[in-house]
């Protein structure tokens, strides 16, 4: 049959479907408003309905990419965001190619240690035809399973896309129970156990990011079904960030809007992870990524990191006092109690430091808060600025001794001195010149004449300058550190990054 005027009731359906089937495999046809304006001579016809169908599926397996495996039975939430259905067969429709909408929700992971899991099959190349077969396979039944769609992208890297933030979730735990061996989501209808060659591979952890659920966030689906935007950029930068904070462990971060609709979608009907209490969500504060700001959560799923729950409220103010610029007393302040409150609810630790700091070797829960105590006294009572900053230094070389402390607050640690140290040159430079008019009254008899002496030589003059710059007759050192740093706001203003610059 060369064109359909030819079909009639003698026509097979085979016949039309080979006709069909030409102009869906030359792209002639490429979508099913199209197929259906092509084939309008025949709709008459119900018994040409069935091979309508079946030309849809080819036409949808060809030129829907990653969405090709969906359908309104298996992916019922996103069939509905996705495709335009059509009114006279319910079933089946044109995707959508723009997509700006509230419910879509993309994760990314990636596989830890596949480079090195790649070196050791390089001699059994059975392995990595399992993983490749797990990936392809069980990871995308588990998906369909969850409401949501995978695809596998580059080696290690996974995308999975979802129409709720429960169902990106539940995936992406289901997705780690598998390739971990564990059992978080406890769910009996999904199966996160291998089968077949996957049963030799390794135990993997896995780190990803989730955003979605923001009709500012837009996601295109190109010509060829492959997915683009600024959703797929946002994940990719949220996993890169759970690798960075977790690189041999498994990580979650989301976006903070996922947070929202997690709760908001279980706040009366609670899903299977909801319902176990299988996670908690950890504010992380707002993080950096290449000029844009994301409020982001770490999902908490490891029971032996619940612990992380009781400084949830003292990380939660050092994140509002940062985003308020309180430099002058509260972001040292909230700091200092959340490394102590840190320290007291983690499990037992003991290190032993390089070089002693305030006379202690050997540092352990007890000992950190014990320096938090100190520095804050030296900040709020002695205005000691320069000996508060050198403590915060000291808590940044303790706490990358101490394996299992939040690699977070370590990140906030580190940027928050570097803004503090900024301020000690101005702040000690306007110290010293007070300390050069004010030398006679500092320095009683013979310590004058040591000063004046001591102007010769260096380490002397420092030592002696380090005398005066704590002299109660240097009047109003905290008026001149606020000063400075009203001063330099602009300088002070901090965000964590992530990333490459």
């Amino acid at each position: 049959m060369k064109d359909l005027t030819e079909y009639n009731g003698n026509t097979t359906e085979c016949e039309l479907f080979s006709f069909l089937y030409d102009r869906i495999i030359s792209k002639e046809t490429r979508t099913f408003s199209k197929l259906k304006e092509l084939a309008a001579p025949v709709l008459r016809d119900k018994r040409t309905h069935q091979v309508i169908m079946r030309a849809f599926d080819l036409l949808k397996r060809l030129n829907w990419g990653f969405f090709s495996a969906i359908g309104p039975a298996t992916h019922k939430k996103l069939w509905k965001e996705l495709v335009i259905p059509d009114k006279d067969f319910p079933e089946a429709g044109d995707i959508k190619r723009t997509l700006q909408i509230s419910d879509l929700y993309v994760a990314m992971l990636d596989i830890h240690g596949y480079t090195r899991f790649c070196m050791e099959s390089r001699k059994n190349l059975s392995m990595m035809h399992g993983l490749d077969w797990a990936i392809e396979n069980e990871i995308h039944q588990i998906s369909t399973l969850c409401g949501a769609v995978s695809q596998r992208e580059r080696g290690d890297e996974m995308v999975v896309v979802a129409a709720s933030a429960t169902d990106a979730l539940t995936a992406t735990l289901c997705i780690i129970d598998y390739f971990g061996k564990t059992d978080v989501v406890q769910d009996p209808r999904i199966s996160t156990r291998r089968s077949g060659s996957a049963e030799s591979l390794p135990v993997f952890k896995i780190s990803a990011g989730i955003t979605g659920g923001n009709t500012s966030s837009p996601l295109i689906i190109t010509e060829k079904g492959n997915l683009a935007g600024f959703l797929l950029n946002s994940g990719a930068r949220l996993q890169t960030r759970a690798n960075e904070l977790s690189p041999k462990e498994s990580r979650i971060m989301i976006a903070k809007q996922v947070q929202m609709n997690c709760q908001k979608e279980n706040s009366i009907v609670k899903s299977g992870i909801f319902k176990n209490n299988a996670v908690y969500f950890f504010d992380t504060g707002h993080i950096e990524f290449k000029g844009v700001v994301i409020p982001t959560c770490e999902v908490i799923f490891n029971k032996e990191e619940r612990y992380k729950e009781q400084f949830s409220e003292e990380m939660s103010r050092l994140f509002a006092s940062i985003r308020d610029n309180l430099w002058e007393q509260r972001i040292f302040l909230d700091l200092m109690y959340l490394l102590s409150k840190a320290a007291e609810a983690m499990p037992p630790f003991s290190v032993t430091l390089p070089e002693p700091v305030n006379g202690m070797q050997v540092v352990s829960n007890v000992s950190v808060k014990q320096l938090c105590k100190i520095a804050v006294k030296a900040y709020m009572q002695d205005e000691d600025y320069p000996l508060a900053v050198t403590f915060l230094h000291h808590f940044i070389a303790i706490i990358e001794l101490i394996p299992d402390f939040d690699r977070l607050i370590l990140d906030y640690l580190k940027g928050i001195t570097e803004k503090y140290t900024l301020l000690l040159d101005s702040y000690q430079s306007h110290i010293d010149r007070e300390i050069d008019e004010k030398a006679l009254q500092i320095f009683q008899g013979n310590y004058y004449k040591t000063w004046i002496a001591a102007k010769n030589g260096a380490s002397i003059y420092e030592k002696l300058r380090a005398i005066g710059r704590k002299s109660n007759d240097i009047a109003k050192k905290k008026n001149l550190w606020f000063l400075l740093i009203k001063q330099r706001q602009e300088e002070m203003i901090f965000t964590l990054y992530s990333g490459k610059k």
